[in-house]
């Protein structure tokens, strides 16, 4: 046995909660400071990447606002060191903000540069106030649709406002009058500027798509970079008079000065600025945070996989490496290597410390104060960006120092590379902005407010954008989105079918006062002494509406009715909480639920409980929905801590094997018995009538009738290790599933047998990873895996075509056998002689099927593989829009495409034993050595 205990990580207590020295960030904390400024060898490699892509996005953010050029560079210096330093999301970059290009441009134009330095200023220290006041999360309860909808509607302002720098013109005032001036434009355009254009998409386009080694050597130059360096260089040669970056004199630079104007006009702009550049920055930092869980999952994943390869490999018994003649084995196998899924055990690598959250208030202080040294030194507004954050986190960054450092090395540029960048021609940079507003028109963002019925919302958000302005295009995204919340609240459809003598009431949408007389009439019309039931399909009933309900229902009662009250979770509006609410989620494992475990509470007097009659009341909310300090956490010891009165840890007996299956059985008697209990009262009267014999595996991760979507009744389940059928003439100490199939063919008459294998299975990797011993005698264990030594051989066979699976081969040896072993045990089904005499009648059908556990994605194999007619094995995935997600529905032709794999032409043979098999994966040299394990 391994001297590893895994241990849990997913819930913490207060015992466990690491120390403030340690670094590690507190949920719903702002993170550490631990007083020092690290630079890592990823922070400055992140740091000039972004360096590379924030130069020309500022001077064509600056262009497009037909601001100073000069200040495109100082915002973007200004955001990465005051905000990079200060702010709440270490690895997010901050800089002049795309969102604010239309808003700066026209303040601009209204109120010129200076003056527009003030608005600034004053949205900054705006800023400073609300996240002092920590409404940074409240900014983010705006409905998504009209946050999407407003930075949609900039950044189609944006791409009309650049399209006419591209062909040569200038931008018109707002996104309108840009509209109705482009067919003029087109009239009378020059081709110099267009082609230089052309030139800077298709780069910017096709650069992340190069292929081979090259590609991924050139990637690491961000594209806009490349882009632009390009677009220069063909303009210098092709173009010399095109109109190029035009950097004045830094004695020039104009600073701030009081604001002149009207007092309400100024007010609406310092909100507008502080609204639109506190909204991206705060959804760059959510964005942000998934990007960095995202990585470090990925890179969690990664370890594994890289300890399992190396561990396999420097073992005497590796499954994935090559093998040079056929396994033979001859010793026991121990049961540890089925329990734990993999030949022999291995120790798990420690978690990594946990992804820091970011602390909004911070960041939007940390934004305002950017904010208002910008507009102090005479740079444009600063917000935070998606476009060079997300490039910061793929370049590696760890920390605040790339994006430090990126300002930094902004700030010497805009010193040192003046002469360089004002060989940039503007239509490059134009169209890199261009390509920018192009990009805020997210398509996954419409897809998502079309499913939530929010399209009505974004569109007159982004309509509102480009009429009238984005202060008054989110006013008027806001009227839209109560309006449409008005009409659904209003909205509720009431629907009576009688069903065999018992009435069914559908009430959907939510349930107040306004349906209240519907409700009443719908009620009134069903007969006093008979059975209804009634699905409330809604989120939200008012008090009239409940009163009304229940005095119906003691009506219906007392003149001999039966009303049952049930909704999405099948709860009953008359059961108390505790019982009407189950916080653990269906197909929940034991080990995490959370309905029982409440502190103080131990498994003794759980036990007591039970015994009493009365179940424990259920927690509030699902388990996501638990704060940190409510979770219980499972330390090495393998004990339980939970929380005490006065916040010490108090130690509770860990909950044994037995108590989680009382705890199982009471939440199946509270919860899901009342649903169940007439129709297995059905079944137990009327006898089983099965349509399906399923053979499949013990391994605990499979949960038949969850993969199955079935019920009680319909699946006869054979479940051994290794989902193995022993031949009819097997040794008389198998005869246990030979039974099984006799009963289920003979007399329960069942339409169709299905072998299913799983990935991981632990009896096969036995098989593959075990080493003869012949001095110990046979086990149990052993003397039935023998069984499974046909599909061993039948993989290593050169007389049978490789299993593969949908659009790929088998992964490693492990899975190779697992596919070939559902084929051969369905070999094994067709000797027994009362399947053999069904199939023969045409009532029986055989079916071979594989669960990949990791992915939770079911193969089916093809059709004639399962009847045995062809040598093709090939296993089809099932998506989840397959009306009938059967084998059939693919012909042979069809699973040879799927499979990637040549037609059947072009199998092999029985008589192609000497015919080299095409190289595998893993096999670079093509030696054809890994053949034997079908890797």
């Amino acid at each position: 046995m391994s001297a590893c205990v895994p241990t849990r990580h997913d819930h913490t207590s207060r015992s466990s909660r690491p120390p403030r020295a340690s670094g590690i960030k507190r949920p719903h904390s702002p993170p550490p400071r631990d007083g020092r400024f690290r630079i890592a060898g990823a922070d400055l490699s992140a740091s000039i990447t972004v360096f590379l892509l924030a130069v020309p996005m500022s001077l064509g953010l600056a262009v497009a606002m037909d601001a100073p050029l000069e200040a495109g560079l100082i915002s973007a210096a200004i955001g990465g060191i005051v905000a990079g330093l200060l702010g709440g999301t270490p690895l997010q970059v901050s800089g002049p903000s795309a969102g604010l290009t239309v808003v700066t441009a026209e303040l601009i134009q209204i109120y010129g540069w200076r003056t527009t330095c003030a608005i600034t200023i004053g949205a900054g220290l705006l800023q400073i106030l609300l996240g002092s006041l920590r409404a940074a999360r409240s900014a983010l309860a705006v409905s998504p649709a009209i946050v999407h909808g407003t930075l949609a509607g900039i950044g189609v302002a944006i791409a009309l406002a650049q399209l006419h720098i591209v062909l040569g013109g200038s931008p018109q005032s707002s996104a309108v009058a840009n509209a109705l001036a482009l067919p003029d434009q087109l009239g009378r355009v020059s081709p110099a500027a267009p082609l230089i254009g052309v030139l800077t998409i298709a780069v910017l386009i096709l650069w992340p798509r190069i292929p081979g080694r090259i590609g991924r050597v050139v990637r690491r130059i961000p594209a806009a970079l490349a882009a632009v360096v390009t677009a220069t260089v063909v303009a210098a040669i092709t173009a010399p008079g095109i109109a190029r970056v035009d950097l004045p004199s830094w004695r020039s630079h104009a600073l701030p000065e009081m604001p002149h104007g009207p007092v309400l006009a100024l007010a609406t702009a310092v909100l507008t600025v502080m609204l639109v550049a506190s909204l991206e920055s705060l959804l760059a930092s959510v964005a942000v945070d998934k990007l960095s869980a995202d990585r470090a999952g990925g890179q969690a994943a990664a370890r594994p996989k890289a300890d399992s390869t190396s561990a396999s490999s420097s073992g005497p018994a590796s499954s994935s490496g090559p093998v040079s003649g056929p396994v033979s084995v001859s010793g026991p196998v121990s049961p540890s290597a089925l329990a734990q899924g993999r030949p022999g055990p291995a120790c798990p690598s420690l978690p990594d410390p946990p992804v820091r959250r970011s602390d909004l208030d911070r960041e939007l202080r940390a934004q305002g104060i950017a904010n208002t040294l910008s507009g102090l030194v005479g740079g444009l507004a600063v917000s935070g960006g998606a476009v060079r954050s997300s490039a910061n986190v793929r370049a590696g960054a760890t920390g605040r120092a790339s994006t430090v450092l990126h300002g930094v090395w902004v700030l010497l540029a805009a010193g040192l590379l003046v002469a360089a960048l004002e060989q940039i021609p503007l239509a490059a940079l134009a169209a890199l902005v261009m390509m920018v507003g192009i990009q805020m028109v997210s398509f996954a963002h419409i897809r998502n407010v079309h499913k939530h019925r929010e399209f009505l919302v974004y569109g007159a958000t982004i309509t509102g954008v480009l009429l009238f302005g984005v202060l008054k295009g989110v006013v008027i995204g806001i009227a839209v989105a109560v309006a449409v919340a008005m009409h659904r609240l209003a909205r509720t459809r009431i629907t009576v079918t009688e069903q065999g003598g018992q009435h069914l009431v559908v009430v959907r949408g939510q349930l107040t006062f306004l349906a209240v007389p519907r409700l009443s009439r719908a009620l009134a019309r069903l007969p006093q002494d008979g059975d209804a039931v009634v699905e409330l399909d809604g989120f939200f009933m008012d008090h009239a509406a409940y009163e009304t309900i229940q005095d119906w229902s003691i009506a219906q009662t007392a003149h001999g009715g039966r009303v049952v009250f049930t909704g999405r979770s099948g709860g009953r509006i008359a059961e108390p909480a505790s019982a009407a609410h189950s916080c653990c989620r269906p197909w929940t494992p034991w080990r995490n639920h959370h309905c029982h475990d409440r502190p103080g509470q131990t498994p003794e007097t759980h036990h007591a409980r039970l015994d009493t009659g009365r179940a424990p009341d259920c927690g509030s909310g699902s388990v996501e929905d638990r704060s940190p300090e409510q979770h219980t956490s499972h330390d090495t010891s393998g004990t339980r801590s939970t929380p005490g009165p006065a916040g010490s840890p108090t130690a509770a007996p860990r909950r044994t094997g037995g108590n989680r299956l009382f705890s199982g059985l009471s939440s199946f008697q509270r919860n899901t018995a009342p649903l169940v209990r007439e129709e297995l009262a059905r079944l137990a009267r009327e006898g089983q009538r099965p349509s399906q014999l399923f053979i499949t595996c013990a391994d605990s991760r499979l949960v038949t009738s969850m993969i199955t979507a079935s019920g009680p009744g319909d699946l006869f389940t054979v479940r051994n290790i290794g989902n193995l059928v022993p031949p009819p003439d097997a040794e008389s100490s198998d005869h246990s599933v030979g039974a099984a199939i006799e009963y289920a063919v003979d007399v329960l008459k069942v339409e169709s047998i299905t072998v299913c294998g799983h990935s991981g299975c632990g009896a096969m990797q036995a098989l593959l990873g075990a080493k003869p011993d012949p001095d110990t005698p046979l086990t149990s264990l052993w003397r039935w895996l023998r069984h499974g030594l046909p599909s061993l051989k039948r993989m290593e066979s050169r007389h049978h075509a490789w299993a593969r699976i949908s659009g790929r081969l088998p992964a490693d040896a492990v899975e190779q056998l697992c596919l070939t072993n559902v084929v051969q045990q369905l070999d094994h089904l067709r000797a027994h002689g009362s399947v053999a005499r069904r199939l023969a009648e045409g009532t029986l059908q055989l079916h071979g099927m594989y669960f990949h556990v990791g992915e939770a994605q079911a193969y089916l194999l093809a059709e004639g593989a399962s009847d045995g007619l062809t040598l093709d094995e090939v296993f089809n995935r099932v998506d989840p829009g397959d009306a009938h997600a059967s084998s059939d529905s693919h012909t042979p032709a069809d699973a040879h495409a799927l499979a990637g794999s040549p037609t059947p032409s072009d199998s092999r043979s029985p008589g192609d034993a000497d015919t080299p098999r095409p190289t595998a994966p893993g096999d670079p040299a093509g030696s054809g050595e890994l053949e034997r394990t079908g890797v």
